[in-house]
């Protein structure tokens, strides 16, 4: 099926960019322009996703080259949930930082940069070419290094060096994967790809180019040896940077993942042995790296590392069961990372602080938002029957027939660890007396009514989509199972896209 309308969700975000660029010095206009751009975003991603669950794939060659031969882009049910999952986390993070961000950083050009962000985003989700992916990457990381480093901050920079160094090695392992995919099968596209690949006669070539591609955005996922750069950046920019950075830019590491094994390099022994090491080490490096964390936002980096693992550990093992689980973790992953650190960034605005040695009181002086940030933390955890425990019922179902005990032994692992560190966070932060003798900032302090409102609203939405897709988890699985189906058997995509 063909549909102009799957750019939509690029296009909005690029015309709210212009306008914001023309109301440069107008910080209150830029702000309305954000949420409002972004709730449109967010409609559109709705419908999409509606059109895509009714009716198939969606296509679109753009200036009406056919596919191969130019570039397509197409909308299945995975990158339609993807454009959705983005534009809800999207819509929260502007709404926070329509008060979060300080005047001086709006002037810097936060929200401009903020929604080329997004647009890279959806484009990365949407194209159906393997070098236009690699240049929605590049938008990805330029206009999250500008995000990184606005105000220049001393400590801001320094993050922002190790991000964009290991960034840019990504970007070359990537780019390099893609050279010698086009001299041995002469297509980009992903779906003539998935034909060609299997025509090549050096399988040994086809094997060290998969290695290319894993390495590439094995970074990008911060996985295990290449993760170190995630937990020493994450928590110097903004909350608000901070969340779309833990939500959502892993996380594309991931479904490129997703996409090319489903589509170009299918998973063989070695390639799952791989997976597989990398996904247990990454679990226990997270894991371990968040036990001895006092600050809130670090220890949440480290948690984005142990649960990137669990994904990974489902890629490897690349069975419908497990690709259930998989799709359905990264779809809870997304609400739930990107609420931490808007949690994160609350802490903060009522503290001046986000270490857990000068917290304390927070649910005597404020029980009503400790009792949503309760409900989210135990969505992260994973408590029944919220989103965090069922995705996690497939990942140790097909472990246990695999017979994957070492990753079993990771994932309750990793599962202790998270249930251990967020419980001592709550205590720390939550429960106990605010410490005598601590200054609190103030201008952190106390926060006017409109504010707390403004900051605490997106924690509640995030909130209740982690609830729902907890509630309705059988609606979910659905939708991840149908994915799983897709990734499997890719023949309804290639259909689409080549129009044969």
């Amino acid at each position: 099926m063909t549909g102009n309308h799957i750019l939509a969700s690029v296009f909005i975000h690029l015309f709210i960019a212009i306008f914001q660029l023309i109301a440069w010095r107008k910080t209150v206009t830029q702000r309305i322009l954000s949420v409002g751009g972004a709730l449109v975003g967010l409609i559109i991603a709705i419908v999409l996703f509606q059109q895509v669950y009714l009716h198939g794939t969606y296509t679109l060659n753009a200036a009406n080259w056919a596919a191969p031969f130019g570039i397509v882009f197409a909308a299945d049910l995975l990158s339609a949930t993807m454009v959705l999952l983005t534009s809800i986390a999207g819509f929260a993070v502007s709404i926070f930082s329509s008060t979060g961000i300080s005047r001086q950083r709006m002037l810097y050009g936060y929200f401009p940069i903020f929604h080329f962000l997004l647009m890279g985003l959806n484009g990365a989700f949407l194209t159906g070419d393997i070098f236009n992916l690699y240049v929605w990457f590049e938008v990805i990381i330029i206009s999250s290094f500008v995000l990184m480093t606005l105000g220049g901050r001393k400590q801001q920079l320094e993050g922002a060096v190790k991000y964009m160094a290991m960034n840019i090695l990504a970007s070359m392992f990537f780019l390099t994967g893609i050279g010698i995919l086009y001299g041995i099968t002469g297509s980009l596209n992903m779906a003539d790809l998935s034909t060609k690949i299997q025509e090549v006669e050096n399988r040994s070539l086809v094997g060290i180019t998969s290695v290319f591609f894993i390495l590439g955005f094995g970074i990008k996922s911060a996985v295990f040896p290449l993760y170190f750069w995630l937990p020493s950046s994450y928590h110097t920019p903004p909350s608000a940077v901070a969340a779309t950075f833990g939500g959502l830019l892993t996380k594309v590491g991931i479904y490129a993942m997703l996409r090319v094994n489903s589509l170009i390099f299918i998973p063989d022994d070695f390639t799952r042995k791989l997976l597989m090491t990398i996904a247990v080490l990454t679990i226990l490096t997270g894991a371990f790296g968040a036990l001895i964390k006092t600050s809130v936002r670090r220890l949440f980096s480290y948690l984005i590392v142990c649960h990137i693992g669990f994904m990974v550990g489902g890629i490897a093992m690349f069975t419908k069961v497990a690709l259930i689980g998989t799709v359905f973790y990264l779809i809870h992953d997304i609400m739930v990372k990107t609420n931490m650190f808007l949690i994160a960034g609350l802490i903060r605005q009522l503290r001046g602080t986000m270490s857990m040695e000068k917290l304390g009181g927070l649910y005597r002086e404020y029980p009503k938002i400790s009792l949503l940030i309760a409900i989210v933390l135990f969505s992260l955890v994973g408590i029944p029957p919220l989103s965090g425990f069922w995705p996690k019922i497939y990942l140790f179902r097909e472990s246990f027939s695999q017979h994957q005990y070492v990753y079993i032994a990771a994932l309750i692992t990793g599962s202790l660890a998270t249930l251990y560190v967020i419980a001592k966070m709550w205590a720390e932060a939550f429960w106990k007396e605010t410490p005598q003798g601590i200054a609190v900032e103030d201008q952190f302090a106390p926060l006017p009514v409109y504010r707390k409102i403004l900051l605490v609203l997106p924690i509640g939405i995030l909130g209740v989509v982690s609830v729902y897709i907890g509630i309705n988890a059988e609606t979910i699985i659905q939708v991840a199972d149908r994915i799983a189906n897709e990734l499997i058997d890719t023949s309804s995509y290639i259909k689409a896209v080549l129009k044969n």
